[in-house]
């Protein structure tokens, strides 16, 4: 990473400022999953051990539009993290207004203020500089350990490092360290597996993955879309239509290292109560019926392209794995995964959907990486700079 750490500056009696992401889902107003709070503490922990005037977090919540909206507030995000650190947390109900100028003048040495929802104001989405420098103003230096909104050039990612000495958190360092490894210079046999709907939402990370690996598996919805340019009757499945054309030409450039599924687990709805069945590819789908998950021949297929691979990437389920009836294939290309890790291989989830299909499947310990952003994670996939990546300062170079 030739970017600054926040190993590599002094922190001792400063005001920091640090952008985390607690996107975290809520239920009733509690954290149901406080997986990216835990993804956060390493760095929270690494700062306030350096002795800090204050630490000062800041998170969005959700896509309020840039209104105050209570469903989106941190308030019990704060509760939560204050649990997790077992020590006292101010939580305040605005983002660089008042109460924050309040609440900074009379924190004690070394406390932490969670601030409320970035994106209560408008300006924080359009990367406004007001917003950039009341949000400054507050610190002597800016971390971002923020990898999942990395990807989004706002006032809390951006604006903020173009005005402070800005650094990346220990977790935003590890998701750069593993997956530009990953992509820059990985061990091979280099493996990614990809799935998901739509083939439309990953057609620069396929074409950009293809240059890179020696073999990329193909499952999920987006797989429909390469077996209808095959020519094959899939029923009521998921097809883009739109996108064929682009399956087929992928296919016939890159049919060597293309691994599509060869059966596939039928239903008659998507839902915990549907009919099931598994039939081979080369027959058709009857009418009525869709292909929700990938089938036991297929996963055969994947274990044998897996059993030699060094390094292996996955972005997407293999079906729809939060109904029951279609769990099975994302649950054992975890397994496989896995596997490989014990075996020695590195292996990376790409964030979002697979990543809760690797936590479903009661693995999240048994890979060596999780990423903490779906959408950070695929626009690195497909090669593209990140915004809040790209704003933090540079190290010096040794010459």
């Amino acid at each position: 990473m030739n970017k600054q750490s926040v190993r590599d500056v002094s922190l001792t009696g400063k005001r920091v400022l640090m952008r985390v992401d607690f996107n975290v889902p809520l239920r009733d107003c509690v954290v149901s999953n406080d997986a990216r709070i835990r993804a956060a503490l390493p760095t929270i922990q690494y700062v306030l051990e350096r002795g800090p005037k204050a630490l000062v977090l800041l998170s969005h919540l959700g896509r309020p539009k840039g209104r105050v909206d209570p469903r989106w507030s941190l308030q019990p995000v704060a509760g939560r993290l204050q649990e997790l650190l077992g020590r006292k947390l101010h939580f305040v109900a605005d983002c660089g207004g008042p109460l924050t100028q309040s609440a900074l003048a009379t924190l004690s040495e070394g406390g932490i203020l969670l601030l409320e929802n970035t994106r209560f104001d408008p300006g924080e989405t359009s990367n406004a500089p007001t917003v950039a420098r009341s949000l400054a103003s507050m610190a002597d230096i800016f971390v971002n350990d923020a990898f999942g909104a990395a990807h989004r050039a706002h006032a809390s990612t951006v604006g903020i490092a173009q005005l402070l000495p800005s650094v990346a958190g220990l977790l935003m360092e590890r998701e750069l360290d593993y997956l530009a490894t990953a992509l820059e210079a990985p061990r091979r046999p280099f493996v990614a597996i990809l799935g998901g709907a739509k083939v439309s939402d990953k057609i620069r990370v396929i074409e950009a993955l293809l240059q890179k690996v020696d073999r990329l598996l193909i499952g999920g919805g987006m797989a429909n879309t390469f077996f209808r340019a095959q020519g094959l009757d899939l029923g009521a499945s998921l097809v883009e239509e739109d996108a064929v054309s682009v399956a087929e030409n992928l296919l016939k450039e890159h049919a060597r290292r293309i691994v599509l599924p060869t059966d596939a687990v039928l239903g008659n709805s998507c839902s915990q109560d549907a009919d099931v069945r598994c039939i081979m590819l080369k027959e058709a789908v009857p009418p009525g019926w869709a292909i929700y998950d990938i089938g036991p021949v297929t996963l055969q297929r994947f274990a044998a392209e897996l059993r030699d691979a060094r390094t292996i990437v996955w972005n997407g389920p293999m079906g729809v794995f939060e109904q029951a009836p279609f769990a099975n294939g994302s649950n054992e290309v975890a397994a496989l995964l896995a596997a490989a890790t014990a075996s020695g291989a590195t292996t990376i989830i790409g964030g979002g959907d697979s990543a809760a299909a690797v936590e479903a499947a009661g693995l999240a310990g048994s890979v060596t990486h999780i990423s903490t952003g779906g959408g950070a994670s695929l626009e690195m996939l497909e090669g593209r700079v990140l915004p809040g990546v790209e704003a933090l300062d540079n190290r010096q170079s040794d010459d």
